[in-house]
């Protein structure tokens, strides 16, 4: 960590990176904002943010659940629950009874509220509420090696079967005719934003995160004219807000997780303004 700590004061030479928790911040929003980017795209398209909100929603319940086991480490009963969780509103989306928001809805509501029945009945909910708004400022190495373990394992899994990601959205029947096991590829895929999700609510928050899954991703869908420049524009988009976001938070003396969500959500309306100035020929 000392040489990346080097490496930015040498090429950042400004007064917010003289704090150790600054330079912890902006390595972190270097690694998630390409994760948020990347997945977020795919969300998108596959109308599924309602789904990622039902995720954050979850992370109360699956730290009480934490707290009754006693664990110490919080993110990993979050992540067993919210595996769980998604592989749950997967499995009875499949079933074609009801409509799939009925069934997020559904979920979502039900891991809210007994997240917050369990964390109060133990008479500590307030030493929980942080996690609804996030603190990107309390990140430390571990948890950026982390970070940067997660984030190569994603590009990993996105350039082997992207493919079959973006043919089972568009069409599924298709896809099953090209020997594409529909099932397996969909239930890969929200494990990969329960994960994404699950990971960064400790840094992002509950209430916020999934503006951050799909404010990049809406606001490249109104710039790009092919599949390339689509992912290109929303992990660039996603990286400016971040990397902005915590400077001007910093400078402002804002929660650095909705200062970058108001400059994303500017960014979305500027490029819908110019989608809609610009051309017809656009990613849809």
């Amino acid at each position: 960590m000392e040489f990346l700590y080097g490496l930015i004061d040498s090429l950042l030479p400004f007064e917010w990176t003289e704090f150790a928790y600054m330079k912890n911040a902006f390595l972190a929003i270097l690694l998630i904002t390409p994760l948020f980017g990347l997945v977020g795209t795919m969300v998108v398209n596959n109308k599924m943010s309602f789904f990622s909100d039902a995720l954050g929603h979850s992370a109360l319940t699956g730290i009480a659940i934490g707290v009754l086991m006693g664990v110490d480490n919080y993110l990993l009963s979050m992540l067993g629950f919210s595996l769980l969780f998604a592989l749950c509103i997967s499995a009875v989306m499949s079933s074609g009874n009801s409509s799939a928001d009925t069934i997020i809805g559904v979920f979502s509501s039900t891991g809210l509220a007994l997240g917050v029945v369990l964390l109060s009945a133990s008479g500590g909910f307030a030493k929980y509420s942080s996690y609804l708004i996030g603190d990107i400022l309390t990140v430390q190495p571990p948890e950026i090696l982390m970070l940067a373990v997660v984030l190569a394992a994603v590009v990993l899994v996105w350039v082997l079967f992207f493919n079959r990601f973006l043919l089972t959205s568009v069409n599924t029947d298709l896809a099953a005719s090209k020997n594409i096991r529909v099932r397996l590829v969909e239930k890969l895929f929200v494990v990969i934003i329960a994960v994404i999700v699950t990971i960064s609510i400790k840094w992002v928050g509950i209430l916020i995160i999934n503006s951050l899954l799909v404010l990049p991703a809406a606001s490249a869908r109104n710039l790009a004219k092919s599949m390339r420049s689509y992912h290109f524009w929303a992990i660039g988009i996603s990286m400016f807000s971040g990397v902005s976001g915590l400077i001007a938070s910093y400078y402002m003396g804002t929660a650095a997780g909705g200062t970058v969500v108001l400059i994303a959500a500017a960014i979305f309306f500027i490029t819908f303004a110019l989608g809609h100035v610009g051309g017809k020929n656009r990613v849809r």
